[in-house]
């Protein structure tokens, strides 16, 4: 009996002309229909990781090297060509700024169009019709209203959910989320936590959710990778790494966390931690 191999498997080392090392030699894999959330603080190399993993960090001036196997293929082995048919189609993207994500000057509707039309070729009929199921998969409105709407007239949960949906227009096997919720109220970051949880459960997606926030983590992701210095040093189930983490790193990001609890010695569980979020219950 033979193990599926992994949706994405990665080892990579990034570096910048004035900074070298973003990334050392950093591992990870992310198997079919798994949520994996990446931790780290500013400047560990969180977003450089993103970028690379879509191909894009060369785009920044960044000397990549290694492997990213994506469905059995090598990443940096295509051409930017064959690159544009896989980033928005079958791995996608999800920054943490709606303002600086969506083209102010155009409607909403005629975003998620041009979406569409980069990856499929059909009827205005199809194209509208995949607009509204996406739009409903997020809890946003379908009509002719909302999608003549500017990005300015839309609260930022809402440009939130629209980026998303444009994110999970064309069903992308990994959706990356790169601090999604930094930029959203308490109540809002929950309510797209939890979105993400039910996108995951029925689109079966599998989903690298990248934050500094270990709570949001613990309560949403199947894994937890720890990144410090360009490094994973650290990755396991979020049991394993709330009650025996073994990186003293990671002991001393848990020991930080700004719990109702503090009093407490001993470590919390992710159960226990997902009654900080009970939008995820």
């Amino acid at each position: 009996m033979t193990l599926e191999a992994p949706l994405l498997s990665a080892r990579l080392s990034v570096d910048y002309r004035n900074k070298p090392g973003v990334l050392k030699n950093l591992f990870l894999e992310i198997q079919r229909g798994e949520v994996v959330g990446l931790v780290g603080e500013s400047g560990s190399g969180k977003s450089t990781l993103a970028l690379a993993l879509l191909q894009l960090a060369q785009l920044r001036g960044a000397k990549v090297q290694g492997e990213v196997i994506f469905q059995g293929e090598n990443l940096l082995r295509k051409k930017e060509s064959e690159l544009r048919d896989i980033r928005g189609r079958q791995m996608t993207v999800v920054l943490q700024s709606p303002l600086t994500s969506l083209n102010p000057a155009l409607r909403i509707g005629t975003q998620l169009k041009e979406a569409w039309r980069a990856h499929v070729e059909g009827t205005r009929g199809q194209c509208l019709a995949a607009i509204r199921t996406a739009f409903r998969g997020v809890s946003l409105p379908d009509d002719d209203e909302f999608l003549k709407r500017l990005p300015s007239e839309l609260s930022v949960g809402q440009g939130q959910r629209v980026i998303i949906a444009m994110a999970i227009l064309h069903r992308p096997a990994l959706l990356i989320a790169d601090e999604p919720t930094s930029a959203l109220d308490t109540i809002t970051q929950s309510e797209i936590l939890r979105l993400f949880e039910r996108l995951n459960r029925e689109l079966d997606m599998a989903i690298l959710y990248i934050s500094h926030d270990l709570l949001s983590v613990a309560a949403l992701c199947h894994r937890v990778a720890i990144l410090r210095d360009g490094e994973i040093v650290e990755c396991d189930g979020p049991d394993a790494i709330f009650d025996s983490p073994r990186h003293p790193y990671t002991q001393r990001l848990i020991a930080a966390l700004p719990t109702r609890r503090s009093q407490k010695t001993d470590h919390e569980s992710p159960d226990q931690f997902r009654e900080e979020l009970p939008a995820l219950k």
